[in-house]
């Protein structure tokens, strides 16, 4: 019995590899590059603590769509502006991290950027260090959405450079021979989609590829299975 098995499809050791690379790199240069701003002035951290998770998701993800640059930068910079503006209206430091992190979550989603580090750069904004308070909204732009951008230009230049395509493209779907009937439709993925009642990270063009694709090696597997039989 396996103790460990792959919870991401698709996953290697390998790829995971480089992740581990890219991360480190990606964090340590957006340090690099954020002290060297002029926010470091400020009593404030050079880099919050969501970007690291920010950073599992660019690099060891990067096709997810919650891992895209617009998902990165706006959820991390929404996620705050909504931390910032509860801590300012309700006093209760429970109640406005719950309200934060909820609220944060109905915005990215408004704003089609959902973004799961973006929750913890809202409690940020509530419970972090007066000179974050201090800062008020000015706290989403530097250094929440300036970290954000760092890293996201980073993360294309060591996706890209790697062999990833970043941001994300969806996979072209192969095209089915001309006799060959296409067995799903656009209708019947978003059906079964309704059907399942659950979220699924991973875009629905992707999926639809994905499907497509395992469609046509399955009819290439038939045909092989119907050529190889002994005729009578």
């Amino acid at each position: 019995m396996m103790i460990f098995t792959p919870i991401l499809a698709g996953a290697r050791l390998p790829e995971r590899l480089l992740a581990c690379l890219g991360a480190a790199i990606c964090i340590s240069l957006t340090i690099v590059v954020c002290a060297a701003l002029p926010m470091s002035a400020e009593d404030l951290p050079v880099i919050v603590a969501p970007l690291g998770a920010s950073a599992v998701l660019v690099l060891a993800v990067p096709t997810s769509p919650l891992a895209q640059p617009w998902s990165v930068v706006g959820g991390n910079v929404l996620s705050s502006l909504v931390g910032v503006a509860v801590y300012h209206l309700v006093p209760n430091m429970t109640w406005a991290a719950g309200l934060a992190v909820g609220g944060a979550i109905l915005v990215m989603s408004l704003a089609r950027c959902l973004h799961p580090p973006g929750g913890a750069a809202a409690m940020t904004a509530v419970i972090g260090s007066q000179a974050i308070h201090d800062f008020g909204f000015a706290f989403a732009f530097v250094p929440v959405g300036l970290n954000s951008i760092a890293l996201v230009t980073l993360a294309t230049v060591f996706n890209r450079t790697t062999g990833h395509v970043y941001p994300h493209q969806a996979v072209t779907p192969p095209a089915s021979p001309p006799d060959r009937t296409q067995l799903l439709i656009e209708a019947d993925i978003d059906a079964a989609l309704e059907d399942m009642h659950e979220s699924f990270d991973i875009s629905r063009e992707d999926l639809q590829a994905l499907l497509q694709r395992a469609e046509a090696h399955a009819q290439t597997r038939r045909d092989a299975s119907k050529r190889s039989r002994p005729r009578r």
